[in-house]
């Protein structure tokens, strides 16, 4: 309930803290200061894309030289995406939070546009059985990505007009859950059940952070789980995937492959791991193990170590960020903050649980650390802007 407090109490608009020395700086300099807060997450945010560089560059190798004949071909892209990742970054670090608010009506559509130019044939590339990639020419990306990014400024957007009661759902939760409807609806005839999930963790948590009354917020939990359950148990394969975390052995060679192969990985990595670029999960016995699983190859590769700096890391995150939202100047800064983080954090467990066999296996990479250019390049993008807000807080 403190929670709440907190939200009501920061419904006005409270002008941005500015640093002493503001006026000392050129017109271009970002507002607020580097605080402790601020440099902890820049610091995370780039040790963990610096450890991706490292493990994709390791876990890809073989994959790579399969493809191109060259080891380093998925690392250069990788490392591309990383430097416009950067740019952008450090782009977004320096604009005013408050001025995304007007590209909320913009965000929504176009991501609503891209969504379903991905299922318009010759346009959206499939592969594995999904069509989530769009095929510009010069360029391929996942529409998903801006989409999630999209919908945190919409729900940021509506739940901080000062003028909108919280308690009143025509106004505030109705309009939420209008938004990640559809968007979860062109996610699931992708199909991407695993953003869904992520999107549906987004807006729940920043309805809670917002003040939404328990019992809107219970009702509304409920029903998800409820439709993502009846998803899950009515579609044959996503059913074989639940029940193979109950029962890995029930289906060695189809549905319970790829996570035997990822729980015999970390197993051998031990304490110490196995040594960098000297594991073997990456020779085929783990599918995917530059992106979705790349977990694993760190966990073979640099052991317990490895892994547990990892999971700290998006602890780190996990707490920065809300300390980020706690300190937040205003409401908007505040569900900025809870909507990135709750992104970042949530995306984590997903694929951690995932790649542990706590959870089904989902299909979403590790932000900022799994192989995947769209997914580097916005993620990154969108840090920059909760970084702003911690230069802000008060």
């Amino acid at each position: 309930m403190k929670t709440v407090d907190l939200a009501s109490k920061q419904s006005r608009t409270i002008r941005p803290v500015r640093s002493k020395a503001r006026d000392k700086r050129t017109a271009t300099a970002p507002v607020g200061r580097r605080t402790i807060l601020f440099l902890s997450l820049l610091v995370m945010v780039s040790a963990l894309v610096v450890l991706g560089l490292v493990m994709v560059l390791s876990a890809s190798a073989v994959v790579s030289i399969a493809d191109s004949g060259s080891a380093w071909s998925k690392f250069s892209r990788q490392a591309a995406s990383a430097g416009v990742g950067l740019i952008l970054m450090f782009v977004t670090i320096r604009i005013d939070y408050h001025h995304w608010r007007i590209f909320t009506s913009p965000a929504v559509v176009s991501s609503l546009f891209l969504l379903s130019l991905v299922l318009v044939p010759g346009f959206g590339v499939s592969q594995n059985n999904a069509t989530r990639w769009l095929d510009l020419g010069v360029v391929s990306f996942q529409p998903s990505e801006v989409a999630k990014l999209a919908l945190i400024l919409f729900v940021a957007d509506v739940l901080s007009r000062p003028r909108r009661d919280i308690r009143d759902a025509r106004t505030t939760l109705f309009p939420v859950l209008f938004c990640t409807g559809l968007f979860s609806f062109l996610f699931m005839l992708q199909p991407h059940f695993g953003n869904t999930l992520i999107l549906g963790v987004i807006a729940l948590t920043m309805l809670f952070w917002a003040g939404t009354p328990l019992r809107q917020l219970s009702a509304t939990g409920a029903a998800g789980v409820v439709m993502a359950g009846a998803v899950v148990w009515n579609t044959t394969w996503r059913r074989e995937r639940l029940l193979s975390v109950f029962d890995p052995w029930s289906d060695p060679d189809g549905a319970s492959f790829q996570l035997l192969q990822s729980l015999h990985a970390i197993t051998v990595g031990g304490i110490r791991g196995t040594g960098l670029g000297e594991g073997l999960a990456k020779w085929g016995f783990v599918p995917y193990a530059h992106s979705d699983f790349i977990f694993a190859v760190i966990a073979e590769e640099l052991g317990i170590v490895g892994a547990s700096t990892v999971i700290l890391l998006y602890l780190g995150i996990g707490v920065a960020g809300s300390m980020v939202a706690l300190r937040a100047p205003d409401r908007f800064g505040m569900l900025l903050a809870v909507g990135i983080t709750t992104w970042i954090f949530s995306q984590a467990c997903l694929n951690l649980g995932s790649v542990m066999g706590l959870v089904p296996t989902v299909g979403v990479t590790l932000p900022l650390l799994s192989h995947g250019g769209t997914s580097l390049v916005v993620v990154m993008a969108t840090t920059g802007i909760l970084l702003n807000v911690a230069r802000q807080g008060r």
